[in-house]
């Protein structure tokens, strides 16, 4: 394109050689307008429909666009096609940066647009692609149907079929609107014009009131009836391995201070009772006995614990709860261990935000999968996992400040949701 951007230069002083640029534009913008390749790269959940597009019933190929390439460097249309995160945004800028010029990009979903749902109350989505990189074309929708898309391709042609030699592509600029409320912006200018068109229809109404002072709607809404279904009893499922009494009776046999957890009046032994025979059976065990409880169902042989399924946390007012997912893949039966962790309360208020509150022996050199588990936890709720071998964040920045998953996590970037 570098070439021919010297054209009008070289023709347009030679009589007759204006026709020949246009000739030149023409033929150069019909090749590339009929031609887009877009980048294989789907950011999130749009790009299912973008996927779509490309097989026989929508096919693309109408539009000179089923050629995904695998490489920037052969691609001239960026398809975001999803949310963005700030973690994904250095990987999507690069993209940009790789991919030769003259190249589109074209913005696909609300949370490409401007964040979506997730603008209120969240630090790590980027609140639209154009803070990013520049922008040519928007396609609304969550998620856009592919014919949504195929306009947006079509819009896009539109534009490269604007471009001249004389006014040749360049690159855009980037625009700011990463704390821009729109939403709260747009209720409030919709309220604005409700009110101009109330003041506005004002008269009419007390007009025609007092013309029609009798005058009822023959407008009444229809209810739709609710079909009663009836209702399907649950199929039995059978047991296998211990059942929950089996194992609760010998966990409290050795720690005393196992217990199920019982709401109302029942009873532990009426919780256990009325579970199904596949639940996994949920045990709170006292902090100072959850590494030995953990070690003793992955040694003993009627528990054969030998399968980590998950560990998380829950964050209460004065205190974590540890959740520590177990299964036997050898016997079927599952045991879940819910650890109460009380926070360090001499930690001052002021610090208490981004500060460890809370702490627990590591289980990863009984399950190695714990080792990545419980860094998540870490990360997530600044609990500390006294002997882990490698103990820092895995999904956020090193100095990223705060746990986000904790009730008490702020964030300077995070727009509050109206109430």
């Amino acid at each position: 394109m570098g070439i021919i951007n010297f054209a009008p230069k070289i023709l347009d002083p030679v009589p007759g050689g204006k026709y020949v640029v246009n000739a030149i534009d023409y033929v150069v913008n019909w090749a590339r307008a009929n031609s887009i390749w877009p980048l294989t790269y789907g950011t999130s959940c749009c790009a299912i429909e973008m996927m779509s597009s490309s097989m026989a019933r929508y096919d693309i190929a109408r539009f000179g666009s089923e050629v995904f390439r695998a490489s920037p460097r052969q691609a001239d249309l960026f398809i975001i096609a999803g949310t963005i995160t700030r973690r994904m945004a250095p990987a999507l800028q690069m993209l940009w940066e790789q991919m030769p010029g003259p190249k589109y990009v074209l913005a696909m979903g609300a949370c490409t647009i401007s964040g979506g749902p997730f603008i209120y109350d969240n630090y790590s989505v980027v609140r639209g692609a154009q803070n990013l990189i520049p922008v040519d074309v928007f396609v609304p929708g969550c998620p856009p149907r592919p014919e949504a898309l195929f306009h947006g391709l079509l819009t896009l042609r539109e534009k490269i079929l604007k471009e001249t030699c004389r006014d040749p592509w360049h690159e855009g600029d980037t625009k700011d609107v990463a704390f821009m409320d729109r939403y709260r912006e747009a209720a409030k200018a919709w309220a604005e014009l409700e009110k101009i068109k109330d003041e506005e229809m004002a008269e009419a109404r007390a007009k025609f009131k007092e013309e029609n002072p009798d005058y009822k709607s023959a407008f009444k809404p229809v209810r739709v009836v609710k079909e009663n279904f009836p209702e399907i009893a649950r199929e039995a499922t059978p047991s296998r391995g211990l059942s929950q009494s089996e194992m609760f009776a010998k966990l409290q046999a050795k720690f005393p201070s196992a217990t199920v957890p019982a709401s109302g009046e029942d009873t532990v032994e009426a919780v256990i009772q009325n579970m199904a025979a596949d639940a996994p059976l949920e045990v709170t065990i006292d902090a100072n006995d959850y590494l030995s409880a953990v070690e003793f169902v992955k040694n003993d042989a009627s528990f054969s614990m030998d399968y980590l399924i998950d560990v998380t946390a829950i964050d209460y007012e004065d205190h974590f709860e540890l959740i520590t997912m177990l299964r036997s893949m050898q016997h079927g039966h599952k045991l879940f261990f819910c650890t109460p962790l009380k926070k360090n309360a001499d930690i001052p208020e002021e610090k208490r935000a981004t500060a460890l509150l809370a702490k627990v022996p590591t289980v990863s050199h009984l399950y190695p999968a714990a080792e990545v588990k419980e860094r998540e936890v870490y990360d997530m709720f600044g609990i500390e996992f006294t002997g882990h071998q490698d103990l820092r964040r895995i999904f956020l920045d090193k100095d990223f400040v705060g746990y986000p998953l904790r009730k008490d996590f702020t964030n300077p970037d995070m727009i509050k949701r109206p109430v």
